[in-house]
């Protein structure tokens, strides 16, 4: 999967809004990942392993996930996950990344072999969008 990803998103981004495409990448995943109002291990990894697959080192993963992580929590906590994704989609342009996203988020939710109901709410309002 991620070998598909990684290759699905060479190219598609121009290297001035490559930055700004994966840091809402970064934060769908993040978004799908906080969903259950637990961050496991396993999930963080996965997210880094697409990310590292993703900007082949390009982009400082450590760097961004923190900031992401805390952008899903507070939309999860004020009940704006709709808003988040409406804004991870405005900045996400290229069609071919928003497929790869999807199944990106699919594979989070799916790491740690329980995908929740509030994951599972969260990839039917991303597959509205990014699938």
């Amino acid at each position: 999967m991620n070998d598909r990803l990684s290759e699905l998103y060479r190219g598609v981004a121009v290297h001035a809004n490559a930055d700004l495409e994966h840091t809402a990448a970064l934060e769908l995943l993040a978004l799908v990942m906080a969903a259950d109002r637990h961050l496991d291990q396993v999930e963080i990894d996965a997210i880094k392993e697409i990310s590292d697959d993703w900007r082949d080192g390009d982009f400082t993963f450590d760097k961004y996930l923190g900031p992401a992580v805390a952008r899903a929590q507070a939309a999860i906590e004020n009940d704006d996950v709709v808003e988040l994704i409406d804004d991870i989609d405005a900045r996400i342009s290229s069609r071919v990344l928003r497929r790869a996203l999807f199944s990106a988020a699919r594979e989070v939710a799916g790491v740690d072999d329980d995908v929740t109901p509030e994951e599972g709410t969260i990839l039917a309002e991303i597959a509205v969008r990014f699938a």
